[in-house]
């Protein structure tokens, strides 16, 4: 009995930590297993809406679960991703559809190469007026399968993160394991505000003629500048970044933070749809580079070594592939509608 009530209380506990995380600025959250976390988390961190995503362990039957204990089967614990939203720029029903285009909805303990009872699919809410919405969008799938469609659909009694090491993986090791396919992202992107229709990447002679030869080598040529002499690196005024080449959001002053490197340092991108992640091995080195999403351009590195309060990324960026537009000149400029990434 002793051990069930400190069992229960640690349920407790970790459902109110998430509870209080989630529901800042009245974001809600859900919990998706579809096998490996590291894909998933990597998928729902690029949606647009999605505010947060942390992978670990879900609905098992001990306390503080070790990757290990969950890998042996044995634990009752699957493979989730935390996913927090805000309801006013995604719906619950969007979040569960795109669920559906990266797993086998058919597959009993079993998504791409991985195989056990913490690799099963499932969704796990926290109200249970969620159930009814869940339930809905499977019997409407259902119809594209001949097999059952085997999710899991219940409350989800307990989370656990899991180690470090597996938060933010694929973007820490951009060519590493992931049992899913991102293409099904670039639909949901063109239907967002980010949709790349928006901006264009000119061509190299005009690429040229609007920058200057040190911002051309460094967005084109992937160079660096000095540290503590871009004009950026130690900018204050309210804002957003924009590619210097196509003119697309990319950061906002809200997630910028003085690392001390001497470069512009921000918590996260305006949005994870509008960068690309790649793995970088010039200069003896092992490193993720980010590149802008329309115009290509090289931006700089991603590193874990950042704010923990703030998901512990440092996106370290060089001023010379940014274009600041102070918050005063957002609207007459025509970024009226990512005022809101900024206040």
């Amino acid at each position: 009995m002793k051990k069930f009530t400190t069992l229960l209380i640690g349920m407790c506990i970790m459902s109110v930590f998430y509870q209080s995380a989630a529901d800042t600025n009245d974001d809600k959250r859900i919990y998706f297993a579809g096998g490996c976390f590291w894909g998933v988390e990597e998928y729902f961190s690029r949606i647009p809406g999605v505010t947060k995503a942390i992978s670990g362990y879900a609905n098992g039957n001990t306390e503080n679960p070790s990757y290990e204990e969950v890998c042996s089967g044995e634990s009752g614990f699957a493979e989730t991703v935390l996913v927090t939203y805000n309801p006013q720029k995604i719906s619950l029903s969007k979040l569960v559809n795109y669920y559906f285009n990266i797993i086998d909805p058919t597959s009993i303990n079993k998504q791409g190469n991985d195989t056990g009872p913490q690799y099963r699919t499932g969704i796990y809410y926290t109200d249970n007026k969620e159930e009814k919405i869940i339930s809905e969008i499977i019997v409407d799938i259902q119809k594209k399968y001949s097999k059952k469609i085997v999710v899991e659909i219940l409350p989800c009694k307990n989370f656990y993160k899991a180690e470090e090491y597996h938060q933010n993986y694929l973007k820490k090791n951009p060519n590493g394991y992931c049992h899913i396919s991102l293409e099904s992202l670039n639909k949901i992107y063109s239907n967002s505000i980010f949709d790349s229709s928006r901006f264009k990447k000119p061509d190299i002679e005009t690429i040229k003629k609007s920058i200057s030869e040190e911002f051309y080598s460094i967005t084109q040529h992937d160079s660096t500048e000095k540290p503590f002499t871009g004009k950026y690196w130690n900018n204050k005024k309210f804002g957003i970044y924009v590619d210097i080449v196509t003119g697309e959001p990319l950061f906002s002053s809200k997630d910028k933070f003085d690392s001390g490197t001497g470069w512009p340092s921000f918590t996260k991108p305006i949005d994870n749809s509008v960068v690309i992640h790649k793995q970088d091995t010039s200069h003896g080195m092992e490193r993720t580079e980010v590149r802008s999403r329309i115009g290509n351009s090289h931006l700089g590195h991603v590193f874990d070594d950042g704010l923990k309060a703030k998901g512990g990324m440092r996106y370290c960026i060089n001023s010379g592939s940014l274009r600041f537009i102070p918050l005063e000149k957002m609207e007459e400029e025509g970024y009226s509608e990512f005022i809101q990434y900024v206040q």
